[in-house]
């Protein structure tokens, strides 16, 4: 009789985010951060022809994901991005790690975002 193998779901707040070369941003006087999406592929080229849609969509972060997307570099965690939030926005940010997370898996659902611990394996 085998033994079942146990598996250990990874630690999400250990996660490292990088995001694509592909996403071009940039940043208006105030610090807000802009993500600029090509919308490629032969459903949206139809949906452009068909119902005038863009070929960039332009994607307006708030106050604190302007804060965090800089930080976004293949090398911080998403534990040691939280510290920087926190030192920033202190109880504002609160509950800072709940919010980081859903932030981070919204991101990713989008693919803004990637992981470097996945990429290196």
């Amino acid at each position: 009789m085998k033994k079942k193998q146990i598996v250990i779901p990874d630690n999400y707040l250990e996660r490292v985010p990088m995001y694509p070369k592909s996403i071009k941003w940039s940043t208006d006087d105030s610090g807000a951060v802009t993500l600029e999406i090509e919308n490629k592929g032969i459903a949206n080229k139809i949906t452009q022809v068909l119902f005038r849609r863009p070929k960039v969509s332009y994607i307006h972060l708030d106050e604190n994901g302007s804060f965090v997307w800089p930080l976004i570099d293949g090398k911080r965690s998403i534990t040691d991005i939280g510290v920087l939030v926190d030192e920033k926005f202190g109880e504002a940010a609160h509950p800072l790690y709940e919010r980081l997370a859903v932030f981070f898996r919204t991101l990713d659902s989008y693919g803004f975002v990637s992981w470097a611990d996945e990429n290196d394996k």
